[in-house]
């Protein structure tokens, strides 16, 4: 599908989310630049780039606990709401190495303690955690987080629903911020990640 018409299924899924009374809290086209309060972590010369209305992150070999280029910022407050975080990832490369991931990472207390990514393994694509098939390049992720509950929904390009791919807990709620990441990428090829229209919004229950 062409971008306009992915960019149309995303803005038709804003509306409806608004008219159920969804409230953005924040977000971020990286139209030309980066929003306000992103930080990165391990920034290298030449790892990231704005281009094209989206964020482009250069995926090299590296694990969550040495990532390079991750861009993180303060996460909301789970403990006074329910809150998504969302993303669009695609892959301008396919991936090849074992593991090549990207995607949100949440961190508590400074560490990494939980992702949501599209992740090759052993040759396909796979949404973790819950390792759901993925078909497609362009993926919506959304990250529901309440209290200490967490839900990996999924939007494969060219779908109007989202899909959960698995549950589970976080840590009690404290230092949290919110990142987006890749990882695991090829050490002798130039293998880059693109992440667009991050939001986050205050849900209903």
């Amino acid at each position: 599908m062409k971008r306009y018409g992915w960019l149309a299924l995303v803005l038709v899924a804003a509306i409806a989310g608004t008219a159920k009374g969804q409230e953005v809290v924040f977000e971020d086209s990286f139209d030309g630049k980066l929003g306000p309060d992103w930080a990165w972590l391990r920034e290298t010369e030449g790892g990231w780039r704005i281009a094209g209305g989206a964020l482009e992150i250069r995926v090299v070999p590296g694990l969550a606990e040495t990532v390079k280029n991750a861009l993180v910022r303060p996460a909301p407050d789970r403990s006074k709401g329910r809150y998504a975080i969302e993303v669009t990832v695609s892959n301008p490369t396919a991936p090849i190495q074992q593991y090549e991931q990207a995607g949100i990472t949440w961190y508590s207390g400074g560490k990494p303690v939980f992702k949501l990514v599209k992740e090759l393994i052993d040759g396909a694509i796979y949404i973790i955690p819950g390792k759901v098939p993925l078909s497609g390049n362009s993926v919506r992720l959304r990250l529901v987080v309440s209290g200490e509950d967490w839900t990996a929904q999924f939007r494969a390009e060219g779908e109007a629903e989202f899909k959960t791919a698995a549950t589970g807990k976080l840590p009690p709620p404290g230092e949290d911020q919110v990142s987006l990441q890749c990882y695991n990428g090829p050490p002798e090829a130039e293998h880059w990640i693109r992440f667009d229209d991050f939001r986050i919004t205050r849900v209903g229950q």
